[in-house]
C-alpha cells in the first residue's frame, strides 16, 4: 500500500471532524444510512480498485501479480496484459448474461472478447494521454471530492423525500468507513478525478447560444399542414415511353463504379441443428401446465404458485396478476378464452405464442372487461432435449473431422443444404447473422475444409467450403439491366418535373389546385399536422419535400419538389409556431443535456483519432491459440 493512500485516509478523517464535529439528534438515522449506503460503496469502488490493480500495480484480478501469459498486445509502447484483457472480458461477459435468460453463446463469446479488447486498447490510450499531458490527481483533490461530491450511487441513501441532499449524514458515514473501504473511495476518485479532468480538457469550448438552443426547439416543435399532388414517376408513365441508347448505359458503368463493386461470396455446405423447441418439448410443456392446474385444483396456493412457476415475470412478482383489462386487449386465443369462461373458474391450459397459460377468471362484466390472473409454462426444451441437441453438434463435429459434409449428413442423419453467403452481410436462414463462420469461411479455409460447430443464439452450425470468389467489379453485362432501370426512372423523373413546372405555371397564373388535379388525374392529399422530425406518409421523413414545406408562405404555392422517388407539387394549409414561453421554461435542462450530448459526440470523435493514430497489435490470436489443435480454449473463467 502506498504511503500516500493512507495520508488520504487520516485527511478524510480530520476534515469530516474539524468541518462537521457535532450531529445532534440524528445519530441513529446516521447510522441506518450508514448501514445502507455500505453495500453501494463497495459496488461503486469495485471496478475502480479493479481497474487500479490492473493498470498501476500490476495485479491480476484474483489479487496475484501479473504473471501467466503475460503481454497479448501493445498499444503504442505500452504491453496490453492478459490480466487486463481478462478483468474486461469477464466483465462484460457478465453484464451480458445477467441481461438474457440463454447461455452466450460462441458468437456473442468472440463478440465479447473483440469488445473487451477494445475496452483495454482504449482505457491505455486514456492512460497515455493523462501521462502525455500531465494530468493527475493530489491527495487534497481526493478529500475535497470525497467530501463534497459523493458518487451517484451512493447520493439517493442521503436524499429526502423532497430530493434534499443530506451532507451531515455523508460526512457521519464518511468518518465511520472502514479503512479498507475508504481505500476503495479514493481508488475510486484517483481513476475518476483525472478523467474529468481530460474531459474538460477535451470538451472545451462547448458552447450552445440561446439561438442555438432556440433553433433545435423549433425545429423539433413548429409543425405545419400542407396538401399536395405527387407526380409518381414509377406509375405515371409507360417504360415504352421512353429510350436508353446503349452508350448512356456504357457511360454510367464507367462513371458509376463503385456501385457494381461485390464483396467477396462462398459457396458452402452446411448442417443447421436449430434450437426451436421441438414438438415433443411442447407436448411436455403443456404436460406441466395440466400439472400446474391440478395443483391448483388441490388446494395449492395460486399467487404463490404463480411467483415459482410463472414464466411471465411482471406478473408473477404479483402472484399471476393482470388486473382488469379490456376485450380485445390480450392475444386472440387469451382473451377469447378469458370472455368465454365463468368468473370464478380456472381454464385448462391454453396455448399462445408466449406458452402455455392456466388462468382463472376473477371478476368479468359480460363482454366488456374481465380480471384475471396467470401462470405462464413456457415452451422451451426439457433437460433431455438440450442434451441430446447438444450430443448431436459434438457428434457431427467429430464425424466432421474425418468425413465429408454429405457422408456427415447421411450419419448423423441432418439435412444437409449448399447456400451462398457474403462477406458484407453473412446470413444463414435458421441460424441468422454467422459472422464467426463468415470470418473461418472467407479467411482461414480452403476449398474442402469442414468448420468446428459454430453456435448463435438461434442454432448450432456447421460449414463446408465449396468455393469462394474475391470481392470485385460486376461485369458489364451482369449490370446492365439495373443500369436500364436506373436510367429509367431517371428519365421518368425528368418528365415528372417537366409536367409538374406547367402544373405550377398553370396555378400561377389563376387555375385552382383542384382544377389542376381533375385535369392531369391527380388526387389532392392532405397530411396533417407535422414536424420536421415526423415521418409523413405519402412524403416521407427529413426530405426535400418536408424542408420545402417548412419554406412556405401562408397561400403559397411550392415549385415542383423531388425526393429520390417523387415530384411534389405542396400547398401551405396550416401552421404552428414553436411555443416560446415553454422553450424558456425548459432552457436550462435543454441546454445541460444538449452540451453532454456534445461532449460525448467529442470524446468518441476524440478517442477514435487516438485509435486511428496509435500503433496497435492485437496478438492473441499467436498468444491464446491452444497448443493442442483438437481443444477448443476459450477464455479463463475466474
Amino acid at each position: 500500500m502506498r504511503g500516500a493512500q493512507g495520508a488520504v485516509i487520516v485527511l478524510v478523517r480530520l476534515l469530516v471532524l474539524f468541518a462537521y464535529p457535532r450531529f445532534p439528534g440524528k445519530r441513529f438515522v446516521m447510522m441506518r444510512q450508514m448501514r445502507q449506503a455500505t453495500k453501494p460503496i463497495m459496488l461503486v469502488t469495485a471496478f475502480a480498485f479493479v481497474a487500479l490493480m490492473v493498470f498501476q500495480w500490476g495485479m491480476d484480478i484474483t489479487g496475484q501479480t501479473s504473471g501467466g501469459l503475460g503481454e497479448i498486445g501493445r498499444v503504442n509502447s505500452d504491453a496490453v496484459m492478459y490480466t487486463e484483457y481478462m478483468a474486461a472480458y469477464r466483465n462484460l461477459y457478465d453484464e451480458i448474461q445477467a441481461s438474457q435468460e440463454e447461455p452466450i453463446s460462441s458468437q456473442q463469446n468472440t463478440e465479447i472478447e473483440d469488445a473487451a479488447f477494445d475496452e483495454v486498447v482504449n482505457q491505455l490510450l486514456i492512460r497515455q494521454e493523462l501521462r502525455r499531458r500531465g494530468i493527475g490527481v493530489s491527495d487534497l483533490e481526493i478529500s475535497q471530492a470525497a467530501l463534497l461530491s459523493p458518487p451517484g450511487e451512493l447520493r439517493p441513501q442521503f436524499t429526502d423525500e423532497e430530493g434534499q441532499f443530506d451532507f451531515n449524514g455523508y460526512q457521519i458515514f464518511l468518518a465511520t468507513l472502514p479503512p479498507e473501504q475508504l481505500l476503495l473511495l479514493e481508488a475510486y476518485y484517483r481513476d475518476v478525478i483525472p478523467r474529468g479532468k481530460l474531459l474538460r480538457q477535451v470538451s472545451a469550448g462547448i458552447y450552445l447560444s440561446d439561438a442555438e438552443l432556440w433553433q433545435l426547439w423549433n425545429d423539433q416543435n413548429e409543425q405545419v399542414e400542407v396538401r399536395y399532388l405527387a407526380f409518381d414517376p414509377a406509375n405515371r408513365y409507360e417504360d415504352g415511353q421512353f429510350s436508353i441508347p446503349d452508350s448512356d448505359i456504357e457511360d454510367y458503368y464507367r462513371d458509376q463504379q463503385e456501385e457494381f463493386e461485390v464483396p467477396a461470396r462462398a459457396a458452402v455446405k452446411v448442417v443447421v441443428l436449430d434450437k426451436t423447441p421441438t414438438t415433443a418439448d411442447t407436448a411436455a410443456s403443456g404436460e406441466r401446465a395440466v400439472e400446474i392446474r391440478q395443483e391448483l385444483l388441490d388446494g395449492a396456493d395460486f399467487a404463490e404458485t404463480a411467483q415459482q412457476a410463472s414464466a411471465d415475470q411482471g406478473s408473477a412478482q404479483l402472484g399471476g396478476e393482470l388486473g382488469v383489462f379490456p376485450k380485445g386487449r390480450m392475444t386472440g386465443a387469451f382473451d377469447s378464452t378469458v370472455f368465454s369462461t365463468p368468473a370464478g373458474e380456472l381454464t385448462d391450459p391454453i396455448q399462445t405464442a408466449f406458452g402455455f397459460h392456466v388462468i382463472e377468471i376473477q371478476e368479468r362484466w359480460g363482454q366488456d372487461s374481465a380480471q384475471a390472473r396467470h401462470i405462464l409454462v413456457p415452451i422451451e426444451r426439457t433437460d433431455e432435449s438440450e442434451i441430446a441437441l447438444l450430443t448431436l453438434a459434438d457428434s457431427i463435429e467429430d464425424l466432421g473431422e474425418s468425413m465429408v459434409m454429405e457422408d456427415v449428413g447421411t450419419t448423423a442423419s441432418v439435412s444437409v443444404q449448399t447456400v451462398d453467403i457474403s462477406q458484407n452481410f453473412p446470413f444463414l436462414v435458421g441460424a441468422g447473422q454467422i459472422s464467426e463462420g463468415a470470418d473461418w469461411v472467407f479467411e482461414e479455409a480452403s476449398a474442402g475444409d469442414i468448420s468446428p460447430v459454430f453456435e448463435t443464439a438461434q442454432a448450432f452450425y456447421m460449414l463446408e467450403l465449396v468455393s469462394s470468389e474475391p470481392e470485385g467489379v460486376l461485369p458489364l453485362e451482369q449490370a446492365q439491366a439495373a443500369i436500364e432501370s436506373t436510367l429509367l426512372f431517371e428519365s421518368k423523373m425528368s418528365q415528372a418535373r417537366i409536367d409538374g413546372q406547367a402544373a405550377v405555371a398553370r396555378i400561377r397564373s389563376g387555375e385552382t389546385l383542384e382544377d389542376i388535379a381533375a385535369d392531369l388525374g391527380l388526387e389532392i392529399r392532405d397530411t396533417g399536422l407535422f414536424s420536421r422530425s415526423s415521418f409523413v406518409p405519402g412524403l416521407g421523413r427529413q426530405n426535400t419535400a418536408i424542408g420545402a414545406a417548412f419554406g412556405l408562405r401562408s397561400g403559397e404555392v411550392s415549385e415542383v419538389v423531388t425526393t429520390p422517388t417523387n415530384a411534389f407539387i405542396l400547398d401551405l394549409v396550416g401552421y404552428v409556431p414553436a411555443d416560446s414561453a415553454a422553450w424558456i421554461s425548459q432552457r436550462v435542462e435543454q441546454r445541460q443535456t444538449q452540451v453532454l450530448i456534445l461532449q460525448q459526440q467529442r470524446l468518441q470523435e476524440w478517442i477514435d483519432a487516438l485509435r486511428t493514430a496509435a500503433r496497435i497489435v492485437d496478438r492473441r490470436d499467436e498468444v491464446l491459440a491452444p497448443a493442442d489443435e483438437d481443444v477448443v480454449q476459450l477464455p479463463m473463467m475466474f
